[in-house]
Formats: C-alpha cells, sequence, structure tokens
C-alpha cells in the first residue's frame, strides 16, 4: 500500500469509520466489512484532509459543478466543491429513485462531478450520471472516497476514488458460515 493509502485507512480506522462485523449494504449484498462514512463525516477536519488526498487524481476532469447523491455523498460532495471553487448541488430519493429537486437546474452543456462516498456497485452514482444526461448536462467523472469494487465498478466517465479496496461480498444466499453467524446489521452510509 502507498503513503496515501495508509494515511486514508488511518482516519478511517481512527474516526471509527471502518467496521467488521455482519452487514448488508445498500446494494443488498452482505458483507464482513463496512465504510461507515458517516462516522469520518462527522469531523471536517478528516473531510478536508481526505478531499484534499483526492483532489490530485481529479485533475484531468475540471468541473463548473459537482453533484451529489443523498445522503452518502453530501459532505464529500460538498467538500469537493468548495476545494474545487465549484457549484455543489444534490439529487434526493424520492419513491426509491433520486431526482433533482429544490430548484437546482443545470445548463446544456455544463461540465458537471458527481460525488460519492463509497461505491460498491455505483447505483447511486449511476442514476445521477442518468440526471445529468436527462438534464444535457456533460457528467466528467464519478469521484469516491473509496471504491469497494477494487475498480471493477465501471460508469461512462472515468471513475477516480482515493481508496481502492475489494472485501468480498455475498448475496444472502450464500454466506460463508462464520458470516452466517453472526447478527446481520445495516448501518446505513
Amino acid at each position: 500500500m502507498s503513503q496515501t493509502d495508509d494515511e486514508v485507512l488511518r482516519i478511517f480506522r481512527e474516526s471509527g469509520a471502518l467496521l467488521t462485523g455482519h452487514f448488508v449494504l445498500r446494494s443488498g449484498l452482505h458483507s464482513g466489512h463496512f465504510f461507515q462514512c458517516a462516522q469520518v463525516c462527522q469531523r471536517m477536519d478528516k473531510v478536508t484532509r481526505l478531499v484534499q488526498l483526492l483532489l490530485p487524481k481529479l485533475r484531468e476532469t475540471p468541473c463548473a459543478t459537482v453533484l451529489a447523491p443523498a445522503m452518502g455523498g453530501l459532505v464529500v460532495g460538498q467538500e469537493l466543491a468548495r476545494q474545487l471553487g465549484a457549484r455543489f448541488v444534490f439529487a434526493e430519493k424520492e419513491n426509491d429513485r433520486l431526482v433533482i429537486r429544490r430548484g437546482f437546474t443545470f445548463a446544456k452543456g455544463e461540465r458537471v462531478l458527481v460525488a460519492e462516498d463509497v461505491v460498491t456497485r455505483g447505483g447511486r452514482a449511476q442514476e445521477c450520471l442518468d440526471l445529468l444526461a436527462a438534464a444535457g448536462a456533460t457528467p466528467v467523472a464519478v469521484a469516491s472516497l473509496v471504491d469497494r469494487s477494487s475498480g471493477q465498478t465501471r460508469f461512462s466517465v472515468p471513475f477516480l476514488s482515493l481508496l481502492s479496496l475489494s472485501f468480498p461480498t455475498y448475496p444472502a444466499d450464500q454466506l460463508p458460515p462464520e458470516l452466517a453467524a453472526l447478527p446481520a446489521t445495516k448501518p446505513g452510509s
């Protein structure tokens, strides 16, 4: 691991954001590891540092706006926009789908970065990309603090993450015995 990876993992561990146990992820998959980004996001000094570490990966993706899905991407997206000097907007759930509300609009061709905290399969980030396409904006990349797929998740734009890890995930009917023996929790992002 790189020095940056070590620092990022240290920040997550010290903030109580890297958990072990039996977890049901937003994707419905089960895992023995969970990134509880809300734990790190309550400390803005930690978020500021994590975004500082992510910024060099975004050099080739200038944007005018950062779009984040609520809830997980809100704090990360807002801090990314602040450090980039960009506008920040968010998408929120309505009938379990993301929508753009609150009068937020995008200009035709407006360059938009999608920000997330953790990506496993990329469902919410993809919904944001779809919203941007429908609005006529130009998505430039998806950026996240953690890529749980270890590079397996793909989008139509570059996917840039601060940390790329792959903890095993399992469908509910294919749990290993040691995981099945633990009570499952769904802590939320």
